[in-house]
């Protein structure tokens, strides 16, 4: 039986337990609800948490068993010249065998023993998830009916039904907090493998970035360079050049939507700004290549200038056009916010609306401008597709945005692109540039926190 269905023949039987829980309540008190301790909705959530959190983590439990106990039936069911030979043999025996009973490769030829092992494995699924099914139908059953008769009119159904959203609540922050530590974790581990092979000063203080490691030593460059300063630097100049762009267009595109514009031009500006965002990046970077950076090239040739065919001037161009809307439409909801008594106050005192903003709503709404430019900033340094198509591989060391440069996420996505061997400096390389990234922004997170708590205080 299909997941999906057991899933939705739950939700299906978990409806069914709240509208049985409310009327069990009425029913309990002859259908006047204000004799009940709570209201009837609270009595028929709690029989539905009743039929779906159990039935939920039997589900859970069944799906993260599942797997080994097929393992090792599947092994079992192998001859012992197979089922005995070593892991990483054994592991591609069972791979053909998931394929062939997955139908994904050909049964024409393939070896007996793995078909009957196939077969054997397809049998052993199909009554896993009947079994699965019947399991799971009849937990939420009886978690219906055991509510059912737990309800009565002086039930504290509400009490228990928060108590459970706020354990939910604290369980969902907690997965994203193991969540964020496995990721640092992560980065960290493959750093100090990375560190062990290559000097930490030299990663990132070191000029020249050349990761063509070769596997053997008599090879054209079997000592690779991984010097990130040039990445570094590619990826702060065409992050300055994007929010140069970005910036004071989105800023004066929110402070004209929020003070200027007509209700009518603001209903279609702010809609049309925000369409820039759901561009795909892939088309910026066929815009960036096929249009602004020809453009770049010509326009500096006809006045003497020397600009390469990919440049940072146009991958910054255009990723700082893609960023717009980050900084507009949310600095356009923070000065709506800002109280009109306070613009009402300025121009009582005599005070132009182009000075009311200045001195007044911008200040105001400073926390929340920071905060978008942040996003911005974070948006700008994380872009990928931009930069390959636009500014090119090259890691050169400039500050020249005439000239082609690359980025961190470009590197990181280059070093981990086809089939890699995670034992290598050349790989694990974009993992130590992952941690780099991740501090960077983590710094910047701080520092905007900072900005927003002060101003914050002085104006709350």
């Amino acid at each position: 039986m299909n997941l999906t269905v057991i899933v939705a023949t739950l939700l299906v039987l978990t409806a069914i337990g709240y509208y049985s829980g409310r009327q069990r309540a009425f029913a309990s008190v002859g259908g006047r609800a204000s004799q009940l301790h709570s209201l009837p909705s609270y009595h028929g959530a709690y029989v539905a948490l009743w039929c779906l959190l159990p039935s939920l983590l039997l589900l859970l439990l069944w799906m993260l068993a599942e797997p080994h106990i097929l393992r090792a039936l599947t092994i079992g069911a192998l001859p012992p010249e197979l089922a005995n030979l070593p892991e990483n043999q054994l592991g591609l025996v069972l791979n053909d065998v998931r394929n062939l009973a997955d139908g994904n490769a050909s049964r024409a030829g393939a070896d007996a023993a793995k078909l009957a092992a196939a077969d054997y494995l397809l049998d052993w699924e199909r009554l896993s998830r009947y079994a699965l099914a019947v399991a799971v139908g009849a937990a939420a059953i009886a978690g219906v009916l055991w509510g059912r008769q737990r309800i009565f009119p002086a039930l504290r159904a509400r009490n228990s039904v928060e108590r459970t959203a706020v354990v939910l609540l604290v369980a969902c922050s907690t997965v994203s907090v193991i969540t964020t530590i496995g990721i640092v974790l992560s980065l960290l581990f493959e750093s100090l493998r990375f560190f062990a092979e290559v000097p930490l000063h030299e990663f990132l203080f070191g000029l020249q970035w050349s990761p063509q490691t070769a596997m053997r030593a008599d090879q054209v460059g079997s000592s690779g360079a991984f010097g990130a300063i040039p990445l570094f630097a590619g990826t702060l100049l065409i992050t300055l050049i994007a929010m140069l762009v970005a910036v004071p267009i989105g800023l004066m595109a929110a402070i004209y939507m929020a003070d200027y514009a007509s209700k009518p031009v603001r209903a279609f500006v702010k809609p049309a700004l925000e369409v820039l965002a759901g561009i795909p990046t892939v088309v910026y970077g066929f815009f960036a290549a096929l249009t602004v950076a020809p453009f770049i090239r010509d326009f500096g040739q006809s006045i003497g200038l020397n600009v390469a065919s990919e440049s940072a001037l146009a991958a910054g161009v255009v990723m700082g056009i893609m960023i717009i809307p980050f900084v507009s439409s949310l600095s356009d909801d923070v000065m709506n916010a800002v109280p009109q008594t306070l613009r009402d106050g300025a121009f009582a005192l005599g005070a132009t609306k182009s000075e009311t903003i200045r001195q007044v709503v911008v200040p105001a709404a400073l926390p929340g401008i920071v905060g978008a430019v942040m996003l911005a900033v974070s948006r700008a340094i994380g872009e990928t597709m931009i930069v390959v198509m636009a500014a090119g591989l090259s890691a050169n060391l400039t500050a020249n945005p005439l000239e082609a440069v690359t980025t961190v996420t470009v590197q990181i996505a280059t070093l981990l692109v086809g089939d890699q061997e995670f034992d290598s400096p050349k790989t694990l390389s974009a993992f130590a540039l992952g941690l780099v990234l991740f501090c960077v922004t983590l710094a910047l997170n701080v520092v905007a926190l900072s900005i927003v708590r002060k101003y914050r205080e002085k104006y709350d």
